[in-house]
């Protein structure tokens, strides 16, 4: 291995999706320096690029924007703030206008009234051109150059990032004024669609540096697929019915409110679907407004409207739940100096409580985080200047500097981690028993993580980071899930059925080697 690419920059931004991009764009117009570092190709990768997205767009009108701010508020068990919505359903609207303008983004018109419509985006168009804006901005992008772990100077502020650049197969070390994590979510690797590079990379370098998460335990999010796709456009199920094995109606299934009837009917039995209740004007929308959901029942000849077809639920995590990092400011700052969140890493309680899902307000929080993370990181690297690289070190730990003998493997670590996350009868159908019996083997697993898990080579390492990474997430989640007695938003408990109106707060987590969860009492929510 050959020595480190050094560089120096004001803001380093960490992911290479919608939030990333935003990020780059405002810290770079507040006048800072930036490189932005992404797991995969920047504009091609993550869960907005490969498919079409609605976005939480709301002209600023009174009754538009009040009705837009109830419409989930009961789904999300009422912890999502006013102050926080408004402020995001207004940077969106100015975002999505400067797309059109300054991202040149072409988005379709309005044949009756000539507006463009601005309340969804083709991902791979979307993505493409703000890839071409960061780019005209100045800013340096870094593709396949995944980040392995944070540095911080000697009074814990976050000063840069370490990790791997691999068309040069040659680690790097970028030190910054400040850094904004904008990683993504974390899937579990359930293979569903653009999530294989969303294993929690960020929440792990992030914890390691002792940042706080809040709503964690809203990350059992699981988004209905056919049986053998990756693709899991959940809303389009809004049209369908759902059978038995055996032709009956599977009453009380629906993609919003029913999906546990369809969970707990998997445990035993297939399930199977058919968009039998969208007319034919909706068909061709679907069709036009989400081509590649249909690509895959085109290929094996099946017509999704009159065919049933067997489905299934692939686990989406954090990416489509609302946990992630607590945010303690406007401009989205965690607890640690230097480090701030955009897009799925970060928290989106704020906005949509304790439900939310794969587009519209994940989308608005994306542009909307992104970019008061970019500016609010300009700020602080402007305010504290750049370190000296000789005064940051690593903070990565769990698959880079093993204790032990680094023989544990990245797939063996994986798999034990996937076997407490994935099945349905343990994160989807939650019961404090299994949920504490899970939890108590992540924490086993996790010893010998920090013990013996290490890799080799560049893409070793990437590998066991991201192992690591799956196993912290969920170490947060169920540690949080069991503080959490009731059940509100997407966490719900077996055995604790109802809401508990004493728990309309949010719930606070953190650490690596010792997981806590408390109640933030101070952020209740009136």
């Amino acid at each position: 291995m050959s020595e480190y690419l050094h560089a120096s920059t004001d803001v380093l931004v960490i992911g290479g999706g919608p939030a990333a991009c935003w990020a780059a764009i405002h810290a770079r117009e507040a006048g800072a320096e930036v490189i932005l570092v992404d797991k995969g190709y920047c504009g091609a990768s993550g869960t907005t690029a490969p498919a079409g997205t609605g976005v939480w767009y709301v002209a600023p009108e009174p009754s538009a924007r009040a009705a837009a701010k109830a419409s989930r508020e009961a789904l999300g068990g009422f912890l999502a703030e006013h102050h926080w919505m408004d402020r995001v359903l207004d940077q969106t609207y100015a975002n999505m206008n400067r797309l059109a303008t300054e991202g040149r983004y072409p988005f379709p018109v309005d044949p009756e009234t000539g507006a463009q419509i601005r309340t969804g985006v083709q991902g791979p168009e979307y993505m493409r051109r703000m890839r071409a804006w960061v780019r005209r901005l100045g800013v340096e992008i870094r593709d396949h150059a995944p980040a392995l772990e944070l540095l911080v100077d000697a009074d814990g502020v976050v000063r840069g990032a370490a990790g791997w650049q691999r068309a040069a197969d040659r680690d790097y070390r970028i030190t910054a004024g400040a850094v904004v994590l904008a990683s993504g979510g974390c899937a579990f690797l359930s293979h569903a669609l653009g999530t294989d590079v969303d294993t929690g990379d960020g929440a792990l370098m992030a914890a390691e540096v002792g940042a706080r998460f809040s709503g964690m335990e809203f990350s059992n999010a699981y988004g209905i697929a056919p049986k053998g796709s990756t693709v899991t456009k959940t809303a389009y199920y809004g049209y369908a019915t759902f059978f038995h094995a055996d032709g009956r109606v599977l009453e009380g299934a629906g993609s919003q409110r029913g999906r546990s009837v369809i969970a707990r009917t998997l445990l035993t039995e297939p399930v199977f679907a058919q968009l039998d209740r969208a007319d034919e004007t909706v068909r061709r929308q679907m069709r036009l407004g989400q081509p590649n959901f249909f690509l895959q029942f085109d290929r094996r000849g099946i017509d999704p409207f009159t065919d049933r077809f067997e489905v299934d639920l692939l686990a989406e995590g954090t990416v489509r739940g609302t946990g992630g990092l607590d945010v303690v400011g406007d401009d989205c700052a965690t607890t640690v100096p230097g480090l701030y969140a955009a897009g799925d890493v970060a928290t989106r309680e704020r906005i949509c409580g304790g439900f939310t899902g794969g587009g519209s307000h994940n989308s608005a929080w994306a542009m909307s985080s992104g970019s008061w993370a970019g500016r609010g990181a300009a700020a602080f690297a402007r305010r504290g200047g750049r370190p000296d690289p000789a005064a940051v070190r690593g903070a990565g730990r769990a698959g880079l500097r093993p204790e032990g003998t680094g023989t544990l493997r990245s797939a063996d670590v994986l798999a034990g981690a996937q076997a407490e996350l994935l099945p349905l009868e343990k994160n989807y159908l939650r019961h404090g028993d299994r949920l504490l019996l899970s939890r108590d083997r992540l924490d086993l697993l996790w010893d010998l993580v920090v013990r013996n898990l290490s890799g080799a080579s560049g893409a070793d390492r990437v590998r066991a980071r991201s192992a690591a990474a799956v196993t912290a997430v969920g170490r947060l989640m169920y540690e949080s899930a069991l503080y959490r007695t009731e059940s509100r938003g997407m966490s719900k408990r077996e055995d604790h059925p109802d809401q508990d109106p004493a728990q309309c707060h949010h719930i606070l987590s953190g650490g690596t080697d010792r997981v806590w969860a408390a109640a933030d009492a101070l952020a209740a929510v009136a």
